[in-house]
């Protein structure tokens, strides 16, 4: 199902306004909508344009473990997290961290996600 606000933010896709935010703002949007490919595609593209995103590196990962790439998942956390620790960002860096640990643990485990974050 995809929301209005989905089909919204679609318009601005390849204009000018195209943007990290943008595409971090279709990404949480598919999340929100259990859509993970589209989320994953779109918070891929945010790193791509922002790679200091710290915020877009988090959902990623989570969407990624949510899709079941639970390794894609931590590489992405471990990437966000050293961007977050470069900007100061120590919340980001705190969060992504535990994240990160808990993926770390269902994947030693045989679990290839965790509860969602």
């Amino acid at each position: 199902m995809t929301s209005q606000q989905i089909v919204n933010l679609l318009k601005l896709v390849g204009t000018p306004r195209d943007s990290a935010l943008l595409r971090f703002s279709l990404g949480s949007e598919y999340l929100k909508c259990a859509e993970l490919e589209p989320a994953i595609a779109h918070l891929n593209a945010a790193v791509e344009k922002d790679p200091g995103y710290s915020a877009a590196w988090k959902l990623l990962g989570n969407a990624l473990a949510s899709h079941g790439r639970a390794d894609e998942g931590l590489a992405a956390y471990r990437k966000g997290i050293e961007v977050a620790q470069r900007k100061g960002d120590r919340q980001a860096a705190k969060e992504m961290t535990v994240f990160a640990r808990r993926l770390e643990k269902a994947i030693a485990s045989g679990k290839a996600t965790p509860a969602r974050p």
